[in-house]
């Protein structure tokens, strides 16, 4: 499998919410860092702890939360992907729409570095106020 059908597979695993499909295209290493003011933000390391502190809390606190590529760009090891982030938060049934910017480093076909760039603004306005009131 090519780095791309690697970050393709790991997509269509996330929108299935197929946690055993995602861990099994992640390094034991892998370093996932998500953006300053999103939801979940900071460094996490490891498969369970990307799948435990990140991706199971975004279902968890959205309805129908998804990540919708528009574009994937190759570089090498790395691939980019371009899209928007959708879902609205359980708490407040308010609906967010936000671009993002997903860089992943692979290594022998597997993910071993998550970067992520998103437009947190636009997610925070669909965020219950004691959340926004503590650090993220």
């Amino acid at each position: 499998m090519s780095n791309l059908e690697v970050v393709q597979h790991l997509y269509a695993a996330l929108n299935n919410r197929d946690a055993a499909a995602a861990r099994g295209l992640f390094a034991p290493e892998i370093e996932w860092n998500q953006t300053a003011g999103f939801p979940g933000g900071g460094r996490h390391v490891g498969p369970e702890a990307v799948l435990h502190e990140v991706l199971e809390k975004h279902h968890d606190d959205w309805t129908e939360w998804q990540a919708v590529v528009h574009q994937f760009l190759e570089a090498g090891e790395s691939i980019v992907a371009l899209g928007e982030y959708r879902g609205t938060h359980r708490e407040t049934d308010r609906s967010m729409t936000a671009a993002f910017a997903h860089v992943y480093d692979l290594k022998d076909g597997k993910i071993v570095r998550f970067r992520q760039f998103a437009d947190t603004a636009r997610i925070r306005e669909a965020l219950p106020a004691h959340i926004l009131t503590r650090p993220m």
